[in-house]
This record gives structure tokens, sequence and C-alpha cells, in this order.
């Protein structure tokens, strides 16, 4: 069974779970207002500066109540394929709803933040 590391809203501790849920949220489970998932191809400055931006943007925009889960395509290929991942690093914004994707290091924090619908942050540019 494939399983994959989830980081808590802070970033400090790694937990185990596995990739697909199904039923209900345990009672345990907290519901948060952002949710992303960030896929990564190995520890490379790029993933690392992907990660952090994506931190900073929810730390700084946030009330705190935010997940993110960091996913590495090269040890869990399987869940990038399910999720349809082409390029790296990929954020996808889990919730709120509609899910939202963003390709890249972030490393424009007001078009990241605009992209990925977080509140306050300028519209996004029509094209």
């Amino acid at each position: 069974m494939a399983k994959w590391y989830k980081k808590d809203a802070i970033g400090l501790d790694l937990l185990r779970l596995p990739p697909v849920r199904t039923g209900g949220r345990r009672e345990s489970e907290q519901v948060v207002a952002y949710s992303f998932r960030l896929y990564v191809t190995g520890r490379t400055s790029r993933s690392h500066a992907a990660e952090s931006n994506l931190r900073r943007l929810c730390r700084t925009l946030t009330d705190g109540d935010y997940e993110v889960e960091v996913i590495d395509t090269v040890e869990y290929p399987e869940l990038a394929a399910g999720d349809h991942i082409m390029a790296t690093p990929t954020v996808i914004r889990l919730a709120p709803s509609p899910q939202l994707r963003v390709i890249g290091d972030l490393s424009d924090l007001g078009r990241a933040a605009a992209y990925l619908g977080f509140p306050d942050s300028p519209p996004v540019p029509e094209r």
C-alpha cells in the first residue's frame, strides 16, 4: 500500500497517511480552511523554494488554518499520475473548492496568491 508524508500546519511533524481515505471524517480530524498538495521532484533548490514560498503565503494570508502535503514524485509516481502531474513543482489547492493548480516555485508571491485564490490578493489578470 502506497503512503505519503504529510506535514502539519506549521511544518514540524511528519506523519504517514494512506493516500486515499474513504468514508467520513474521523472525529479527531480537523477541518481546515485551506488544503494544498505540493508535488516536487527530489529535494532540489526549486522544490525547497516552492515549499517555502507556499508556506510563507499560508502563514501570511491565512489565520494558520491550513495544511500542506508535500509529495515527492520520484518516491510516489503513482500519486503524481493519479493527479495528472506533468511538471514539478505543482501546487494543487484542494480546499476550498474549486481545485486550482499552479506550476512553478511560486517566487512571484503576488501572482501566486492571486492564482491560488487567497483572500485580499489582487485579482487574476484576464488573458
